[in-house]
């Protein structure tokens, strides 16, 4: 069929990511630093991603497309904002409390000095609790008492290949992606170093700009908390 779409231009598009945010519908995906339209059938010709886009990089067309498609548009937006609270089906038989997954449990790490490197690895684990996704830690645990934390965009441990021994080691880690998650972390994070007695928080991010709101969301949470505490910042680039 032939309708309304948006369309990106790849040469003033630069990559920034914010129509992927506002995309609730998950049409859109940044690919090798450009947006692109990867679902015809998710977009539904609204554009509530022009006006976030600082470039101009996108307007609309008219050309053949898939018709929009709202029950899977929906269930993808749902998705996307970590909506759903049923069980994963590999925690059936196992679940706790928390939401009905075993895998939001909160735990310390012990780690045993015999067993402790990870298969084929002989650098050991700095991992000191569970869960550490921001989204899915409680506020309280015993293992914020004291301690010094270290919020991380999830994807730093995988372009600095130390990031256990040089930023992990005798922190507790939680982290995040504030552009795949889409929602701002200030109000947890606040709440955290409120009701815990943390004494230092670390943010590290990636040099790409969206990876600035997990760093945005940190100092802000600090200054809510009305805790004057050490906090500081570290960009990682992506070929370190």
């Amino acid at each position: 069929m032939t309708r309304k779409i948006i369309r990106i231009d790849e040469e003033k598009c630069t990559g920034c990511g914010l129509c992927v945010d506002a995309c609730h519908e998950g049409a859109i995906a940044v690919i090798d630093g450009k947006a692109f339209l990867v679902r015809d059938d998710y977009c539904d010709g609204l554009g509530r991603c022009l006006p976030v886009c600082p470039s101009g990089a996108i307007g609309f067309e008219e050309r053949e497309a898939a018709a929009f498609n709202k029950d899977a548009a929906d269930k993808n937006s749902a998705h996307k904002k970590g909506m759903g609270k049923e069980p994963h089906p590999a925690c059936a038989g196992n679940t706790s409390a928390n939401n009905g997954c075993c895998g939001l449990m909160s735990r310390a790490v012990k780690h045993n000095p015999s067993v402790r490197k990870t298969p084929a690895s002989n650098t050991p684990s700095e991992l000191h609790q569970w869960p550490v996704q921001i989204r899915l830690s409680p506020v309280n645990a015993p293992c914020f008492d004291d301690a010094d934390l270290l919020i991380a965009a999830d994807c730093c441990a995988y372009a600095y290949g130390d990031f256990h021994q040089q930023y992990m080691k005798d922190r507790i880690t939680l982290i995040g992606c504030p552009k795949l998650d889409n929602i701002d972390y200030t109000e947890k994070l606040s709440a955290i170093i409120a009701d815990n007695n943390i004494k230092s928080v670390t943010a590290a991010r990636m040099e790409v700009p969206c990876c600035s709101g997990i760093a945005n969301a940190v100092i802000d949470a600090v200054k809510a908390s009305g805790k004057a505490i050490p906090a500081n910042v570290s960009v990682l680039k992506i070929s370190i």
